[in-house]
């Protein structure tokens, strides 16, 4: 009994030289600066551009800001709740999450429940519930999904029969189905997000380049419709369209040439409260931006996107596992993909689309959806190894290692925990 005694006390002091301790520290509070700046911009932005048209239509001039107070508020709760939340728990939920989304994507099409908006079956409305759009849902709910999936198929994701075709399988429904609302904006920073994720969890190349090219055809072919290919004309050459389909565009561009370097004016705007700008709150409010602000009110809201941008991909890289990594990655290129997006429908580089600005745009879905993923972006900026610091988490990345395109987290030798003797 006394040789064992000692035997169990270096047994124990052994295990706790090699035990490794998770290290919670604070979340990334670059990410939350640069999500609440924008939310501030957009409610600011909201009212400025919605309330004489609201207050000439219903004698209320904050009938939109004032829901978007709300929703902001309630997307701010989700975001807490979310960012203390150990992330590695949506691994649990992922399924039932991703499929929840593909019920909700299907109802839209069921007479009654689906509210048809602009021509498009993209609102599901349920009893007294809000009008809601499953699509927003859906694109948490498929970083999530694919997050969660690639972590697990490990190298397997670079095989056609392991990774490409099953991908495939899960992503191509998703994006048929927004195709079908019809709802080309949507659909295409789905297909983005995914085709990015899939790349950075270790895609083959080849197989990702043949899918590109076989699904920008394929789209053209069977779903784009005849509206969509006059957008497409009058977007080549809007100022022939500008009393039809291009009248918006040339409206976004003249709001930004009339606000030049330094703008009108907060409240200024030639195109008040969207009465010559149509959805002004909503998919043009960056026109109304950069009228009443100008180029230096536009490019903050630009930079606060790329500071996004940047500390989105810098907690990737220094997640401490490979789900944490690829959901970090994927919230990130989903947020700032929509946000290329509809700016580049404002300044004339693609058609028109209907597509919010992240948490600038007016709209309940989008705004709680997105700070929900912020939440769990900053859930993982809290574990993201540092100089001089190790965690327990699941070390299944590294350098080289032919399963993802993200390099593993540096990690540092240090001094092992001491323990009391008995």
């Amino acid at each position: 009994m006394s040789t064992t005694l000692p035997l169990e006390r270096a047994t124990t002091r052994a295990r706790a030289q090699n035990t490794l301790q998770r290290e919670h520290h604070d979340p990334e509070y670059g990410i939350l600066v640069a999500i609440v700046a924008l939310a501030a911009i957009g409610i600011l932005m909201v009212y400025s551009s919605s309330a004489m048209k609201a207050y000439l239509a219903r004698d209320n001039p904050f009938l939109i800001v004032g829901p978007q107070i709300q929703w902001a508020a309630v997307g701010v709760l989700a975001m807490v709740v979310m960012m203390r939340l150990d992330y590695r728990w949506l691994r649990v939920v992922s399924v039932p999450l991703f499929l929840l989304a593909m019920v909700g994507l299907a109802l839209v099409f069921v007479p009654g429940l689906g509210v048809v908006v602009g021509g498009s079956a993209r609102w599901l409305l349920i009893g007294p519930l809000p009008a809601f759009h499953p699509a927003e849902f859906m694109k948490l709910a498929l970083v999530v999904y694919l997050a969660h999936w690639f972590a697990k198929r490990g190298t397997s994701t670079r095989g056609l029969w392991g990774g490409t075709l099953p991908f495939l399988v899960i992503a191509a429904p998703v994006v048929v189905l927004v195709l079908l609302e019809p709802d080309l904006g949507t659909s295409s920073v789905l297909a983005f997000t995914a085709f990015t994720m899939f790349f950075l969890a270790g895609a083959n190349v080849l197989h990702l380049v043949g899918l590109g090219a076989a699904a920008v055809p394929a789209v053209a072919l069977l779903f784009l419709q005849s509206y969509q290919m006059d957008r497409i004309a009058a977007w080549l050459d809007p100022w022939r369209h500008a009393s039809g389909l291009g009248f918006q565009s040339v409206q976004g561009y003249l709001a930004l040439a009339l606000g030049g370097v330094f703008g009108a004016g907060l409240g200024e705007s030639r195109l008040a409260g969207g009465l010559f700008l149509p959805n002004a709150s909503n998919d043009f409010i960056f026109a109304i931006i950069g009228e009443e602000f100008g180029l230096i009110g536009a490019g903050l809201v630009i930079v606060l996107f790329l500071a996004f941008a940047y500390l989105g991909i810098r907690t990737s890289l220094g997640a401490p596992d490979t789900f944490g990594a690829l959901l970090a990655a994927g919230i990130t290129c989903w947020i700032c993909i929509q946000a290329f997006v509809n700016i580049a429908v404002v300044v004339g580089l693609i058609p028109v689309t209907g597509i919010p600005l992240p948490f600038v745009s007016a709209g309940g879905s989008s705004l709680i959806i997105s700070f929900a993923a912020v939440g769990i972006l900053l859930s993982v900026s809290r574990e993201t190894v540092e100089k001089g610091t190790w965690n327990d988490a699941p070390a299944d990345r590294g350098r080289g290692n032919g399963r993802a395109y993200l390099p593993g987290p540096r990690r540092r030798t240090v001094a092992p925990r001491t323990t009391r003797r008995a």
